[in-house]
């Protein structure tokens, strides 16, 4: 029996025309590999990923807390050889007993030194040998920029340390001081200068470190904005800078007290920030805290703060005006009152003595006042501090 080729129109035996037929089909299905140079510049990011989570996941703690007899289960870290380990309040808050498992499956019992619901931050502390505990690095959340790759390593749904990457999405977010996550009621502040990520978060990740390209701590993973229970792309870590101010205190003393100045601001989103305000009401600038209120007995209204004194209509909205504009303290400027909330938080202390510089009438003045530790709920203000 004869083949004929469609190809060359020549008349072949079967064995011969499955030879070539197989030479063909391995010309098409076999290309020649890369040179080892390309494959190892592609391979570089993830050596670095794999790099990373060698060197950092024996520091990646699990935890369970046991509230009310239903068990809690996240993510920390060894913070010292000390047997401080970092984690999420609203993981251990309540909690009657807490466990911790190192990254060896060495299981642990753990007390709880102390928590700050405002900041999500807590810290723990278990009996281990030095040498069974090795700390992360803490970085700088200040040099964090959009666009840079950052790690996630946490237990996500009680799993093994597992990892996740990512980039920062997002900067300056604010988030109710006891998290969209916490079971336990808002204290009526936020927390400021939160750092949005897109690299997964799940539950059980919270607690965990966000480490940049160094393996350095640049936040907590601490919540992830979900309408399903599971992640959508957007997660959110408290950054080192406020675990660097809040830390000592809580290993110190089991709490944190914050510097408050007494001042009452319209809400800024939709356009309601100076920016968006300084056309309408002729401001001389655009950046910065205007006052709609000064709370009584408070450092800002002993030091002569004024609030707003008329309602002005702004895009169908009421808006407070005629109050006195910050735009700095102790020559640190800010544009929004995200910015003001992150320099008390982070740089001061009650008991400062801080310069204020505001515009009032045009004109700028400079108070110093000295700041105060939050009340547990501000007076009555003056001012238009009803006004929406």
């Amino acid at each position: 029996m004869l083949l004929v080729s469609a190809c060359s129109g020549l008349n072949l035996e079967p064995e011969t025309a499955s030879s070539l037929g197989a030479e063909r089909d391995s010309e098409l299905t076999t290309p020649t590999a890369l040179p080892n140079e390309i494959i190892d510049a592609a391979d570089a990011e993830y050596l670095l990923l794999t790099n990373i989570y060698e060197r950092a996941s024996p520091s990646v703690v699990h935890i369970e807390a046991t509230i009310f007899g239903e068990t809690r289960r996240g993510s920390g870290f060894v913070y010292d050889r000390r047997g401080h380990i970092l984690t999420n309040a609203h993981l251990v808050k309540d909690a009657d007993a807490i466990e911790v498992t190192l990254g060896n499956a060495y299981a642990l019992e753990a007390a709880l030194l102390g928590l700050d619901s405002f900041s999500d931050l807590a810290v723990l502390k278990i009996r281990a040998a030095e040498d069974r505990l090795s700390p992360l690095r803490i970085g700088e959340s200040a040099t964090v920029k959009v666009g840079q790759r950052v790690i996630s390593i946490g237990n996500p749904f009680g799993l093994k340390t597992a990892m996740t990457a990512g980039i920062v999405s997002g900067l300056g977010r604010t988030l109710p001081s006891a998290t969209m996550i916490d079971l336990s009621p808002a204290t009526g502040f936020d927390n400021p200068a939160i750092i949005q990520i897109d690299a997964a978060i799940h539950p059980g990740n919270s607690g965990g470190p966000l480490l940049d390209s160094k393996g350095l701590v640049i936040g907590v993973t601490t919540a992830m904005q979900s309408d399903s229970g599971q992640f959508q792309g957007i997660g959110f870590a408290v950054p080192a800078d406020t675990m660097r101010r809040v830390i000592p205190d809580l290993i110190a003393e089991g709490r944190v007290e914050y510097a408050w100045l007494g001042i009452s601001v319209m809400p800024e989103d939709g356009g309601y920030g100076v920016a968006g305000l300084s056309e309408t009401l002729d401001l001389p600038v655009e950046r910065g805290v205007l006052l709609r209120g000064v709370s009584e007995v408070s450092p800002a209204h002993r030091a002569g703060l004024r609030g707003g004194d008329r309602l002005v209509d702004v895009r169908g909205k009421s808006v407070c005006a005629g109050g006195d504009l910050i735009v700095a303290i102790n020559d640190t400027y800010f544009d929004n009152l995200d910015g003001l909330i992150t320099y008390l938080v982070q740089n001061a202390r009650p008991g400062d003595e801080v310069e204020v510089v505001a515009i009032r009438d045009r004109q700028a003045i400079e108070v110093t006042l000295e700041l105060e530790a939050r009340p547990a709920r501000e007076g009555p203000a003056i001012g238009c501090a009803t006004s929406q």
